[in-house]
């Protein structure tokens, strides 16, 4: 009996999720148009997918997507569509480029910097705490001097 009511349950989750109006005719395309929903961001939600968003510009995402599935448009043109449109930041998953490579690399590259003065600075302290064999022979005269000017 509950295992009935969690499928009911979740047939009409999925229902909820998707107006068939919506939907496209030819189900190869809403395949398509469903998988690409998972791969681009709410710009409302930010870290949800259009296909878990229910804010109002995520279901226009959804609308646009379908319109260029339905037009023929390949995936990748979708997405070039939505780049120029929304920026990378509407997809999940931006494409490699070097911009980006900066941008996650930069802070290791920061933290690496600053590791590598630290190390340095300690090094060049422990090279100024050891005394030149000319301060070496000085101090020794002065200590001798002092220990020989204090005896009567």
């Amino acid at each position: 009996m509950r295992r009935g009511l969690a499928i009911l349950a979740a047939v009409f989750c999925l229902a909820a999720a998707s107006d068939p109006a919506e939907r496209l005719a030819d189900p190869a395309q809403e395949a398509r148009a469903r998988a690409m929903f998972r791969e681009v961001r709410c710009l409302v939600c930010q870290n949800e997918s259009i296909d878990d968003s229910s804010a109002e510009l995520a279901a226009d995402l959804r609308r646009l997507v379908r319109d260029q599935v339905a037009s023929g448009k390949s995936d990748d043109q979708v997405r070039d569509h939505l780049t120029e449109r929304y920026g990378e930041y509407v997809l999940l998953k931006p494409a490699f480029s070097w911009g980006n490579a900066a941008l996650w690399g930069a802070p290791f590259l920061v933290v690496g910097l600053g590791l590598a003065l630290l190390v340095g600075g300690f090094r060049n302290r422990a090279a100024e705490g050891e005394l030149s064999q000319d301060e070496a022979a000085r101090l020794a005269r002065l200590s001798h001097e002092e220990g020989a000017g204090d005896a009567p």
